[in-house]
Parts: structure tokens; sequence; C-alpha cells
């Protein structure tokens, strides 16, 4: 009777390790898929001495805040504009391209030369394409470009501003 509760008990340990190893495997699957599909996600700090602005002058600084939400994302940025007020926006947004209403403040109040709409399209995972409207004209296209190393956020953005000047920015972001 000995062996063979001796056999159960090795069987029982054998069965615990596949089900360890398998629950570990997914787990990391899961991990590195959510990892790949969210490279925006997190916080980004502008490197201003790298960026480039035309129009001019570039902001004092900003930080922006993405969140994965299902099938897009969440915004969060704060900044200090070229004259040192203080810059805020906050929008939810889907990779569908439709558009989502956003509200840019400046010092506390609603910015008249922000965009009122946006609009996402995530052409992979480390490329994403950004329209922003006001009054349902479309100002400009930004270009999201992630590195592969997911540390650095290169955003080219073309069109024009609400003031009708053409806009040719090449803005960099560290992620934090």
């Amino acid at each position: 009777m000995m062996p063979s509760k001796r056999f159960e008990e090795e069987k029982m340990r054998t069965r615990l390790v596949v089900v360890c190893f398998g629950l570990f495997a997914m787990l990391t699957v899961f991990t590195i898929t959510a990892m790949a599909a969210d490279m925006l996600a997190g916080t980004w700090k502008l490197n201003v001495a790298k960026s480039k602005y035309s129009p001019g002058p570039a902001p004092q600084s900003n930080t922006v805040k993405f969140e994965a939400v299902d099938g897009g994302i969440k915004l969060t940025a704060n900044g200090v504009d070229s004259q040192g007020r203080k810059t805020h926006n906050e929008y939810t947004a889907k990779y569908d391209g439709k558009e989502s209403p956003t509200k840019p403040m400046l010092d506390g109040k609603p910015n008249p030369n922000g965009a009122d709409a946006v609009s996402y399209k995530k052409i992979d995972d480390y490329t994403y394409e950004v329209t922003t409207k006001l009054k349902g004209k479309p100002l400009t296209v930004a270009r999201h470009v992630i590195s592969k190393d997911g540390k650095t956020r290169t955003v080219t953005t073309t069109g024009t501003n609400a003031q009708g000047q053409k806009v040719n920015d090449v803005t960099v972001f560290e992620k934090q």
C-alpha cells in the first residue's frame, strides 16, 4: 500500500507543477500583450530643448498622462505656456477615428484658441495619429511615434492653428 500512496503523491505534485507553470505562462503572455497594446500609456514630460515649434514660442513645460481605457486612451495634460499661464486639458478618446470632445483650459478658463474635438487612430503599437478640430474645422494632425524601448515619444504636428497660422512642430516627450 505504501508504494501506491507515494505514486499518488508524485502524480499530485506533477499536476500541481503543470497547473502552476500553465498559469504562469498565461499571465506572462497576458502581461506582454497588455504592455504592447498600451505603449502610449504612462506619464510623459516634454523635453523643450529637443523640441521645435513653428510658429513659436515653445511652452515652458508640459506633462501628459495617458491611461489605457477600453479601446482607447484617457489624456490629462498640465503645463505652462510661453507666457507663464497654466494649461490643462482632459479627454477620453477611442482609437476608432471618431471625434471626442475636449475642453482645453488656460489659467482655469476655457481656452478659445484650443481644439474642441479630437480623434485618435492607432496605426500600430508604436504609432498613433491624432486629429484636432475647432467648430468642425480640421486644425492639426499629430503623428505620435514611440521609440522601440518605450522611453521617448516624438510628435510631429502639421496643419493650421486657430489663428490661421501654419503649424509644423516636432515635440519630444520622455517617459517618466
